[in-house]
């Protein structure tokens, strides 16, 4: 067997090849404990699925109304048990993470209430569900007030301006654990829950809701095992294990979940519709591969930035900092290496390694976005993928690889790019 042709017939140099190698192998204790994450988070999984009488006509899905799905309600029961939630909602009429914040938001807020923010501002597609940047629909177009609190120069929670933004008015808090187009930390299921109970302390009534998307199974508990009234994400994210063709979870208390459900189908039908189609074993067998997967996309995020690190790139986090999502960013401070990062990574996809991609108007953001998506789902962002929007400081944001070894291309791969386009020198892969 002779890997390093292999990676030569698909154009990475040896020189990349040799660096990358040496890079990886520094990294096998970490990743051990990594696989020891992702075997208790499978079991997890697994006790679940048989707890419930997952059976093969689970598999089979409905049509029409979605009347007695049994296969449906049975999977929202198992996300129920691996979250420790009194309900969920798991549809694929649920079209994406933004989606499914979007209906967390509107379906358990109304005119008057305030919704804060405590963490800084969320991620740049909720700039418009919010109403910061003015579009029709708007949680603002219905009288709903938004607060926000950013953090501290460390990149922590602000307690005592958070205590002080809190109003009479103030419904409910909206905690995002990844980054997003931030440059800040992600916060740890640990210190989300020290945020909630400081809330909760000054007033028990408040909803709290935490945006999961990128950090499912990264540990062993999830936001709603230290408090979090409702955990939402993307199914085309870590909990669809890169099988899910579409769909989002809403996860916690039952009123709020009955409240997503009317707003998701019509007052007086919620659950009770919604045919799953032929989604279903997508779903189930996605969530059973989930806790592997994302373990590769994590150890795929601390080899790019070990890679990137040594050669004197600026990583965020930093290659030995403790991870609590998938995401990795790289600040280039111009946009030459983004645009060759991307490109690397879209040429080591199996899907669409022919196209180039360019910056493009992209829905929902408001500077121009490159993004490498050679994915057999559309926008999954647990297959690996890249994006960053052109603006300063110029990171690359990426994630995903539903395999280590796809994502251990890839990354040298990128590298790759990045020798072709004029901005490193193959013998800066000799230290």
């Amino acid at each position: 067997m002779n890997l390093k042709k292999q990676y030569e017939n698909l154009g990475v140099a040896p020189e990349i090849y040799a660096y990358g190698e040496k890079i990886w192998k520094s990294l096998k204790e970490r990743f051990d404990k990594i696989d020891e994450i992702s075997e208790y988070n499978q079991l997890k999984v697994l006790q679940a699925f048989q707890k419930n009488h997952v059976s093969e006509a689970c598999l089979l899905g409905t049509t029409g109304y979605g009347y007695n799905d049994l296969g449906r309600d049975t999977l929202e029961q198992v996300y129920a048990d691996i979250f420790h939630t009194e309900d969920v909602l798991v549809r694929p009429q649920i079209t994406c993470g933004t989606h499914a914040l979007a209906l967390a938001l509107m379906s358990n807020l109304r005119p008057g209430d305030t919704l804060l923010a405590p963490a800084g501002k969320p991620y740049d597609t909720l700039d418009g569900v919010i109403g910061i940047r003015p579009c029709k629909g708007s949680l603002a177009e219905y009288g709903i007030s938004y607060d926000q609190v950013d953090l501290l120069p460390d990149g922590t929670f602000d307690y005592e301006a958070i205590k002080k933004a809190i109003k009479p008015e103030t419904k409910m808090v909206e905690i995002q654990r990844s980054k997003g187009y931030a440059t800040r930390p992600t916060f740890s299921v640990e210190q989300i829950g020290e945020l909630i109970s400081f809330i909760k302390g000054i007033r028990s009534d408040i909803i709290c809701m935490v945006d999961n998307c990128y950090g499912e199974f990264i540990e062993v508990i999830e936001p709603s095992d230290v408090g979090a009234d409702l955990v939402v994400g993307s199914l085309i994210k870590n909990p669809g294990g890169g099988l899910a063709p579409i769909g989002g979870y809403l996860a916690g208390r039952a009123d709020l979940i009955e409240n997503a459900a009317f707003r998701l189908t019509a007052p007086g039908l919620g659950k009770e519709v919604g045919a799953s189609l032929h989604a279903l074993k997508d779903f189930y067998q996605g969530l059973f591969l989930a806790p592997s997967v994302s373990s590769s996309a994590l150890k795929t995020a601390i080899f790019a930035a070990k890679l990137y690190e040594n050669l004197g790139f600026e990583v965020f986090p930093k290659a030995d900092q403790e991870r609590y999502d998938i995401i990795q960013s790289i600040i280039f401070h111009e946009d030459k290496p983004l645009i060759a990062f991307c490109k690397g990574a879209q040429f080591a996809a199996p899907v669409d390694s022919f196209v180039t991609p360019e910056p493009w108007d992209m829905p929902g953001y408001d500077d121009q976005v490159i993004m490498a998506a050679g994915a057999f789902i559309s926008g999954s962002s647990i297959e690996l993928s890249a994006d960053g929007p052109l603006r300063e400081p110029y990171s690359v944001y990426f994630q995903g690889g539903i395999t280590w070894q796809h994502g251990k291309f890839g990354m040298m791969k990128t590298l790759q790019a990045m020798v072709d386009d004029g901005i490193l020198d193959l013998s800066r892969f000799e230290r």
